[in-house]
């Protein structure tokens, strides 16, 4: 998947970024090992291509935050859209802070923008493709059964979200599916971290109760 930044000029107007892929960048333990403020440093004093190592480091998780929030066949251009808008606007971007929550909500913006212009709400295969990720957790030779269980603690897991509030599928997608902590889950929602505790934790009761319930009429 690749996805291309070309034409940006910076404030400068002396240079332009040419040919920028997205691919997803160098991980540890699940998270970028760019060294941010250095890369942004570069950005500001001149070096627009060395923005292209935040595009990589940060791709896959815009693209979930995309689909996460409805953004369908559209993820893609949402995240190039959001790409670009972040990088015109680091000159307002805080020094010290980290650069994944701030691109995050510029991506949660832009897919709300593109969901209500075209007028649609966010689609159930969305949500499927987001929960299962990139990659099956089970490979298709994997035993019938198991993958039955899979699918249908799947479908008890969407329809449990379908029953929490707006907030509190925010929290829970920021939280767990983009994989954010406590603090870049309340930077990029724009919440006290004791709103994000409170919400996350009212929303993982009602999950737990929603999936429980399921789980209980099954086995009686």
């Amino acid at each position: 998947m690749v996805l291309i930044l070309s034409g940006v000029e910076p404030k400068s107007g002396r240079r332009c970024i040419k040919g920028v892929s997205t691919r997803e960048g160098t991980l540890e333990g699940g998270r970028s090992v760019v060294d941010e403020q250095a890369v942004i440093a570069r950005v500001r004093a001149g070096e627009p291509e060395a923005y292209a190592e935040l595009v990589r480091a940060h791709t896959q998780v815009a693209l979930r935050a995309a689909v996460a929030f409805g953004a369908g066949a559209d993820a893609e251009d949402v995240v190039q859209s959001a790409f670009l808008k972040a990088y015109q606007g680091l000159g307002r971007f805080r020094e010290g802070a980290a650069f994944r929550p701030w691109l995050l909500r510029i991506v949660v913006n832009e897919t709300r923008n593109t969901v209500r212009s075209a007028g649609r709400l966010r689609a159930l295969a969305d949500r499927e493709a987001l929960l299962l990720g990139p990659e099956p957790l089970i490979p298709e030779s994997a035993d019938p059964a198991v993958a039955a269980v899979r699918e249908e603690r799947r479908e008890q897991l969407i329809a449990a979200l379908d029953e929490l509030s707006e907030e509190q599928r925010q929290v829970v997608a920021h939280r767990y599916l983009l994989e954010l902590d406590e603090a870049e889950t309340a930077e990029a929602l724009g919440w006290p971290r004791g709103t994000v505790k409170s919400r996350l934790s009212r929303a993982l009761a009602k999950l737990g109760r929603s999936i429980g319930a399921t789980g209980g009429e099954e086995h009686e």
